[in-house]
């Protein structure tokens, strides 16, 4: 398994306005540095304990990213060093990530994870809840939390047709939300089996794993 040449692989056919989140959870510190090491800089973890632990003992030029859904008595432990939490589903978790960005004195960047797959699993809020959070007055209260874009992940099918159409709806929301709020730059679609799709479909981050890193035991 050569993670560099996997990296590199992935990199070279990336659109320069696609970044790629390397998307480490479950895969030891020493698989990380080769990619750190081969110029990686963002990492993707879902869980807030091993993404901690890994920081302590990594680089400190390296952007987190938190990409599994959070638990809100979780936000403190990461509330000091991540750097983009990308599957916010609630205003409940947005004004606790405001207040423990408070205490470190930080504003952090947060992508609203939207609901597109069919399955009842995802989590995420529909089109319109988004667009109320974002109007609200308690959001414009929240000084510490900066929402910068969107996220979602499609149904896990072969039917290339099903998710085209999946990846479509986040787009259209997206281009909705850009109208209320400028700051909105980011759609985050795509894992290790669909990112090609993705990106034709507008996606400006991806979120591969395996493809870098071998398969998950």
């Amino acid at each position: 398994m050569n993670i560099k040449e996997n990296l590199n692989n992935i990199l070279s056919q990336l659109p320069k306005q696609v970044t790629l989140v390397a998307v480490s959870k479950t895969k030891p510190v020493s698989d990380l540095m080769e990619a750190y090491d081969a110029g990686q800089r963002i990492f993707g973890e879902n869980k807030i304990q091993e993404m901690a632990e890994k920081h302590e003992q990594m680089p400190k030029d390296i952007e987190w990213h938190m990409i599994g859904h959070v638990q809100r008595n979780k936000v403190k432990y990461m509330s000091e060093f991540v750097s983009l939490i990308h599957g916010v589903d609630s205003l409940k978790l947005l004004s606790e990530i405001n207040k423990q960005a408070k205490k470190h004195n930080r504003i952090i960047k947060c992508l609203l994870q939207i609901k597109i797959a069919e399955e009842d699993s995802k989590f995420g809020m529909s089109s319109k809840d988004a667009k109320e959070l974002l109007a609200s007055e308690e959001f414009s209260d929240l000084k510490n939390v900066s929402i910068t874009g969107v996220m979602g992940m499609a149904t896990f099918t072969d039917d290339k047709n099903q998710v085209g159409q999946e990846f479509k709806r986040l787009k259209t929301t997206f281009e909705m939300l850009q109208t209320i709020d400028e700051s909105i730059e980011t759609i985050s679609m795509g894992m290790s089996g669909d990112y090609p799709l993705a990106i034709d479909s507008g996606s400006t981050m991806i979120r591969v794993g395996s493809s870098i890193f071998g398969y998950r035991n």
